[in-house]
């Protein structure tokens, strides 16, 4: 049976990925904004000369929409990681942020 999917079970599997290849030394602060950036631009890529229409229709095309959820993956995967190397909570960070998000932009 697998593992229910949720932060701290990815946040583990990605630690005992990193640490069975001794990677540890090299997941700093500054490396894994680094490898974020380069995920995030590398997604970016993707749209970067799509239409708004092909950009809502990225995911229609099986080869595209691969490569889209594995660069999200990317992404997600390099910022768990710097979440769990600074000790953030990203959920409790995102609800934090919503919560003063709404205070500063109120809906009419």
């Amino acid at each position: 049976m697998t593992e229910p999917l949720d932060v701290a079970t990815l946040q583990r599997r990605l630690a005992e990925f990193a640490a069975a290849r001794d990677w540890q030394p090299y997941h700093t602060p500054k490396n894994l904004v680094a490898a974020l950036s380069v995920e995030a631009s590398e997604l970016v890529e993707i749209f970067q000369w799509l239409t708004p229409e092909e950009s809502a229709r990225v995911m229609d095309d099986p080869d595209t929409a691969h490569r889209v959820t594995d660069e999200i993956a990317d992404v997600l995967a390099y910022l768990l990681q710097l979440c769990e190397v600074l000790g953030v909570d990203p959920l409790a960070a995102l609800d934090a942020k919503i919560d003063r998000n709404e205070r500063r932009f109120p809906a009419p």
